[in-house]
């Protein structure tokens, strides 16, 4: 009796001691998500760049008009090619087939129409001789201009069946290169479905993303300075083409385009390049622009948060504190803290805290 009481407590201890042996559930770090903003230090004169690609002057993704199985891709990437040269063509054995049609309804309407006048004719002298009433002289006068109708449409029929068998073939619209072959043969290609892309006009536009603190000192003509990773030492004269009056899906960027005054057959379409623009500002007194919520004030005082980036989608934010200036309409200064390029969070403010990670 003792020893199955014995033996029942060392088994209940070994229970107690495995269960106190578990480790405890982990908490899963939260990480929130955080929009921020690139600052940038004005007044005075600024030199700044920013990162863009090259490419032609004109891009043009040319389709077929019509559907169809491809049936040849005379084109390769890099191939250059003259004004209405062969790119592509489809099977056209339907729409030849559809022409044949056309072509047949036609010859029927024609008929119809060339039987119609005899009997309009006929009709036309009986009434005369007043041998037949007004209504059957109508009813012929009708049946004559229905199939004179009849004939027209058939011949516009023809018409468009014709045309869709021209659009079976792709060709050039203009001198250029072919930059990417997005078809191949027997594949079946859907009318508007990009075929290849053609790269025309021996300009070199370089597109780049401005920020909003920055887009309303840029206009159109101003002048710039590019510059390409690919070929070192040289800095190209552009003007300023196109200035974006709406912001990218980013919403904190414009688009501005720019272009080479001279033309350079090194520079291919697709190179990294780097603009540069000099801001001019009358107000000599440096200082940074941020948006109002991005500051925020304590018992230490009023500080903002920048993101230090850990990976391609996470980072870590840190305190700053800052010294603020004039609230105006672009946002409040900041006269202390903060640096030229700090990336500064602009929303979420509230629910973070110094050295947390968050998601970009």
């Amino acid at each position: 009796m003792n020893r199955a009481f014995t033996t029942n407590i060392i088994f209940i201890a070994c229970i107690v001691l495995a269960a106190c042996g578990k480790d405890e559930p982990t908490v899963q770090e939260i990480i929130r998500p955080v929009r921020y903003a690139k600052v940038y230090s004005t007044g005075g004169s600024q030199m700044r760049t920013f990162s863009g690609a090259a490419r032609s002057g004109i891009e043009s993704n040319l389709s077929f008009r019509v559907p169809g199985t491809v049936q040849a891709v005379r084109v390769k990437v890099g191939d250059h090619v003259t004004r209405g040269q062969l790119i592509a063509r489809l099977d056209p054995k339907d729409y030849e087939l559809q022409g044949q049609q056309a072509s047949a309804a036609l010859s029927q309407a024609r008929a119809q129409r060339q039987k119609a006048s005899a009997d309009y004719e006929r009709v036309r002298q009986l009434y005369e001789s007043n041998s037949a009433p007004r209504s059957q002289l109508d009813a012929a006068r009708a049946a004559y201009e229905s199939s004179s109708a009849g004939v027209d449409a058939s011949q516009k029929q023809l018409e468009l069946a014709q045309s869709q068998l021209g659009y079976t073939r792709l060709t050039a619209p203009a001198a250029g290169s072919i930059a990417s072959v997005d078809i191949e043969v027997n594949e079946n290609a859907g009318a508007g479905q990009p075929v290849v892309m053609l790269t025309s006009g021996s300009s070199i536009e370089v597109e780049v993303a401005i920020p909003e603190i920055l887009i309303s000192q840029i206009t159109q003509g101003d002048q710039v300075t590019v510059t390409f990773d690919a070929i070192e030492g040289k800095n190209y004269s552009a003007v300023v083409r196109e200035v974006g009056v709406a912001s990218t899906a980013f919403a904190t960027t414009f688009p501005v385009t720019v272009r080479l005054k001279s033309v350079v057959s090194d520079i291919r379409s697709g190179m990294a390049a780097e603009v540069a623009f000099r801001f001019e500002s009358g107000d000599q007194r440096e200082r940074i622009i941020v948006p109002p919520v991005s500051v925020a004030e304590d018992r230490e005082g009023r500080f903002v948060f920048i993101v230090q980036p850990a990976n391609s989608d996470t980072a870590i934010v840190k305190r700053v504190a800052v010294e603020v200036g004039d609230l105006s309409s672009e946002g409040i200064e900041v006269l202390r803290g903060l640096a030229d390029g700090d990336l500064v969070v602009t929303a979420g403010v509230s629910k973070i805290t110094d050295g947390q990670r968050v998601r970009l």
